[in-house]
């Protein structure tokens, strides 16, 4: 697949970057154009990638981007933070930056045959724990932690004048959630609250660009996780083999289903009275996700 994106202009100056399929590893970036400035929302997971994303900007403005917003830790949303720094100040959540400098390069160990090109590690410098907001000449960009969600350090961007809200992986669109590393609990109450926003347009950190519909369908399968996890605590299940005898029904068509396993676990966590966002170790579990794929995770990127 060619390692470039989509750019979709969703609102005056608001520009989504959207990777097909969407699947893993092929993560969204939003592009936040203003008369002297540029805001970029999330990176590429491979240096051409990233680089790719670089000139779809100047396809768009001849500024380059002078802030950088990550939305979580992840390696995809991340990795290409290098190629805009040093011109370009990266912004996240506190724990973002903790745990880009703890994880480094470790996204490139689950998939090794991907070309991921020169990547240097280039964590946030401006941090936050709650809230901050931009101002981009007239356009005010909110930015909000909730969670422990998909991870322990969620941000969604908020522009309120344009209605357009940027998820991160918050919300995926036409692909499984994935709570893993974060919380099923906290990721309905997030689902809950970015409803509440009232946007009409909706990126998500995955997938196509979208409407509010999109709160339905995820709120839809995490709630159908946790029910399903109640039940395979009752019958004695693991994990795994709830996951192997489980009918995806009106999920099947969501990429990437083998996440089903990886968010039972951290359901079961829950389930048995642990914090939300616990240190899980996700080798095993994604060895697990494997067997239930039949075979090797599929990465595009």
């Amino acid at each position: 697949m060619s390692p470039s994106g989509e750019l979709h202009e969703v609102a005056e100056g608001v520009f989504a970057y959207v990777q097909p399929d969407g699947g893993w590893c092929l993560n969204n970036a939003g592009i936040l154009v203003g008369a002297d400035a540029v805001t970029l929302v999330d990176t590429a997971a491979t240096e051409q990638r990233a680089r790719n994303l670089r000139s779809a900007i100047a396809t768009v403005t001849p500024l380059p981007p002078r802030i950088v917003v990550n939305t979580h830790h992840h390696g995809d949303h991340t990795g290409g933070n290098f190629v805009f720094t040093p011109s370009a100040t990266v912004v996240a959540h506190a724990a973002t930056r903790t745990q880009v400098l703890e994880k480094g390069l470790g996204l490139t160990k689950v998939w090794p045959d991907t070309h991921w090109g020169e990547l240097v590690v280039s964590p946030p410098t401006l941090t936050f724990t709650d809230r901050m907001t931009l101002h981009q000449g007239d356009m005010v960009v909110e930015l909000r932690h909730i969670g422990p969600a998909h991870t322990t350090n969620d941000v969604f961007v908020w522009l309120p004048a344009q209605r357009v809200l940027f998820t991160g992986d918050l919300v995926m669109s036409g692909c499984t959630p994935f709570f893993f590393m974060g919380s099923l609990l906290g990721s309905l109450r997030a689902v809950r609250a970015l409803r509440r926003l009232g946007a009409k347009t909706v990126v998500c950190g995955h997938g196509p660009v979208c409407g509010p519909e999109v709160f339905d369908v995820n709120e839809t399968y995490l709630r159908w996780v946790h029910q399903l996890a109640r039940d395979g605590l009752a019958a004695g299940l693991d994990p795994l083999t709830l996951a192997m005898r489980t009918d995806l029904g009106e999920f099947a068509a969501l990429l990437d289903p083998e996440r089903l396993v990886a968010n039972l676990h951290r359901a079961y966590d829950e389930l048995q009275g642990n914090p939300p966002g616990r240190y899980l170790s996700s080798a095993p579990v994604f060895e697990q996700m494997r067997v239930y794929n039949g075979g090797p995770l599929t990465c595009l990127a």
